[in-house]
């Protein structure tokens, strides 16, 4: 075991039907307690089965011009992640093309 560890923690308050009525996250680490969010993505690699796990959750009053930029800021910074993982630039610069396009077929540039 590590001698040093660190703790994310993610609370997620469900309604009656197990929909996320509200996200906080805390990383201490960080600098971050209880902070409230409306939107995550989580995933993990499962080595021996050779599988990303995701965990993706939202809150019901999340709205969807603001899911529209978390995407596209998530697969921007997945790009990037990309980049610097593999140093692949011609992957990385057609991620981020499609990053462009997203954004352009969604009007984003407008929203942000």
């Amino acid at each position: 075991m590590a001698k040093n560890t660190s703790e994310i923690k993610i609370d997620v308050a469900l309604d009656e039907n197990k929909v996320p009525e509200a996200l906080q996250w805390t990383a201490e680490d960080g600098g971050i307690l209880d902070q409230p969010t409306k939107a995550m993505m989580l995933a993990v690699w499962d080595h021996k089965a050779k599988e990303a796990l995701r965990i993706d959750l939202w809150t019901k009053d999340m709205p969807l011009d603001e899911m529209q930029l978390f995407f596209h800021q998530t697969l921007s910074a997945m790009a990037d992640t990309f980049y610097r993982a593999t140093n692949d630039e011609k992957m990385t610069e057609t991620m981020k093309d499609f990053c462009d396009y997203f954004a352009e077929k969604l009007d984003l540039k407008k929203k942000g």
